[in-house]
C-alpha cells in the first residue's frame, strides 16, 4: 500500500502559538516516516489547497522545524474561506479532492476555530462521497476560547496572559496620574460573541480595589445608565477607574456598541472601536480625562508573553492529531481535559466533529458577578491555570528570535487553474 501524504493547513486569526500545533503535526509525522509520507503545508489555509499552491514541510531543517514551537503567527500563511455546502459550491469539493489525489493526499490537518471545524466536517463527509475518502482532523485553535467540548483552546492561554499583565500594568500607571491627571482607562480586548479573552482581565486584581473595576462582557447586555454610575462610584472611591471591554459588548437587542458594518469572509462582523465610543460616553457624562487602548493584533502575536501551558497544549494537540490519523480516526478534533483535584492536570483527548463545527461556547453566567461587571472566584480558578509559566523564546540583541521558513513549493501536478 502507497504510504499517504498529508495537509497541514492554518485558519482564521492566527495566535502567538498556532506554529507550535504545526511543529506537533510535523515532528510527530517525521517520527512515522513508514506511515505517513511528506507533510504538504497549504499556503495561506485552505485557500492553498484550492490553488494547488502547495509547500514542501520537507524541505525545512528539523532546527528550523522545531523553531515554530516559539514563533508566533502563521508559518504557512491563514485565511478566512469557509467553504459553502457541496450543492452550493461543489466545485470547489471536487478541486479539493483533485488536488488531493494528484499528490497522494490522505490525511487532512487543519488548525483553527469554528468555521474550520466546519471545513473540516464537510472535508471527511464529501471526501468519500466524491470517490477519495480522506481521514481529517480538527486542530483547535482560537483566542476567543469558544469551541464546545475541549477545556480550554490553545491560542487562549498567551492572549488571557497578555490581557491580564496589561491590565495589571496599566492600571499601575494610571493610579500614579490620577490625582491630577487621567481618571479612566480603558482597554479593548477581542472576543465577538464570548468574553473569555475580556475575563482575563480579572486576573490582574489581587485585592479589593484593584483594577480593573468594570469588565464588559457580551454574554450581560450594556446598560448605559448602570456603566456610568459603576464608572463614576469607582472614580470617588479609588481615585480611578480601569475598564476592560470586550469588542463584542452590546446592548439588550443585540446591537454592538461598536460595529464597522463590515463582515468578513466568514460572514462576521468586523468590530472595533468600543473602547473610544465608551471613552466618549465618559467624557461627555462626567468630562473625567481618559486613555484608551486597544490590544488588537498586539494580544494575540505576543510570543514574547507566551503562557508555558499554552505552548505545551497547542503542541500536543498538533502532535495528537497524527497519531489520531494513524489510529484510523476520522472527523475528529483533538481536545484538551482537564484533570480533577485542586492540582491543575491536563490531557489530550477527542470529540466529534458533528457536535463542534458552528458551536460556539459562551461565558457561563456563574463566570460573572453577580452585577455583570467582573469575574468570579469559579472563573479565576479555572484561567489561573491557563496563563501559568513562561517559556520565552531565544533573545539575540535584545529581540526575539524567530524562525522564517524557506515554504519552498510543491511542483504542480494539475494543469487547470482554479479561481477563488
Amino acid at each position: 500500500m502507497t504510504v499517504k501524504n498529508a495537509f497541514y493547513a492554518q485558519s482564521g486569526g492566527v495566535t502567538s502559538v498556532i506554529n507550535a500545533s504545526a511543529c506537533g503535526v510535523i515532528e510527530t509525522a517525521r517520527q512515522h516516516r513508514g506511515k505517513i509520507g511528506k507533510v504538504l503545508a497549504g499556503r495561506n489555509g485552505i485557500i492553498g489547497a484550492l490553488r494547488e499552491d502547495l509547500i514542501d514541510t520537507s524541505k525545512e531543517s528539523a532546527k528550523a522545524i522545531s523553531a515554530l514551537r516559539h514563533t508566533p503567527s502563521g508559518a504557512f500563511g491563514s485565511c478566512r474561506h469557509k467553504l459553502q455546502s457541496i450543492e452550493e459550491n461543489r466545485a470547489e469539493y471536487e478541486r479539493l479532492i483533485d488536488v488531493f489525489r494528484a499528490h497522494n493526499i490522505g490525511y487532512f490537518f487543519y488548525n483553527g476555530g469554528g468555521d474550520s471545524a466546519d471545513t473540516c466536517l464537510k472535508v471527511s463527509q464529501l471526501s468519500a462521497t466524491l470517490g477519495y475518502p480522506v481521514q481529517a482532523i480538527h486542530i483547535p485553535k482560537t483566542i476567543d476560547n469558544d469551541l464546545p467540548l475541549t477545556d480550554n483552546c490553545p491560542g487562549f492561554g498567551s492572549v488571557a496572559k497578555y490581557i491580564a499583565v496589561s491590565t495589571r500594568e496599566a492600571a499601575l500607571d494610571v493610579a500614579s496620574m490620577c490625582e491630577t491627571s487621567t481618571k479612566v482607562f480603558i482597554l479593548e480586548a477581542m472576543g465577538r460573541h464570548a468574553g473569555w479573552i475580556a475575563a482575563a482581565g480579572g486576573l490582574a486584581s489581587e485585592q479589593e480595589g484593584d483594577a480593573p473595576h468594570i469588565i464588559l462582557f457580551p454574554e450581560i447586555a450594556f446598560n448605559r445608565e448602570k456603566f456610568l454610575k459603576r464608572v463614576q462610584r469607582c472614580v470617588k472611591r479609588y481615585g480611578y477607574c480601569v475598564i476592560v471591554a470586550s469588542e463584542g459588548a452590546q446592548y439588550a437587542d443585540g446591537t454592538f456598541l461598536a460595529d464597522s458594518g463590515v463582515r468578513d469572509a466568514f460572514g462576521h462582523a468586523q468590530l472595533g472601536g468600543v473602547a473610544p465610543s465608551l471613552a466618549e460616553m465618559i467624557k461627555s457624562e462626567f468630562g473625567y480625562k481618559y486613555h484608551w487602548a486597544v490590544a488588537d493584533y498586539l494580544q494575540r502575536s505576543a510570543r514574547h508573553i507566551a503562557s508555558s501551558t499554552d505552548v505545551e497544549q497547542a503542541y500536543a494537540v498538533g502532535a495528537a492529531a497524527v497519531d489520531m490519523a494513524l489510529a484510523g480516526k476520522n472527523a475528529v478534533m483533538a481536545t484538551i481535559e482537564r484533570g480533577k483535584g485542586k492540582r491543575y492536570r491536563w490531557s489530550v483527548g477527542e470529540a466529534d466533529l458533528n457536535k463542534i463545527a458552528n458551536v460556539e461556547k459562551m461565558m457561563p453566567r456563574h463566570f460573572i458577578t453577580r452585577d455583570g461587571f467582573n469575574i468570579t472566584e469559579a472563573a479565576r480558578e479555572y484561567m489561573a491555570p491557563l496563563i501559568a509559566g513562561e517559556d520565552y523564546p531565544p533573545y539575540k540583541n535584545g529581540m526575539p528570535q524567530y524562525v522564517r521558513l524557506k515554504n519552498v513549493a510543491v511542483p504542480r501536478k494539475l494543469k487547470k487553474r482554479f479561481k477563488i
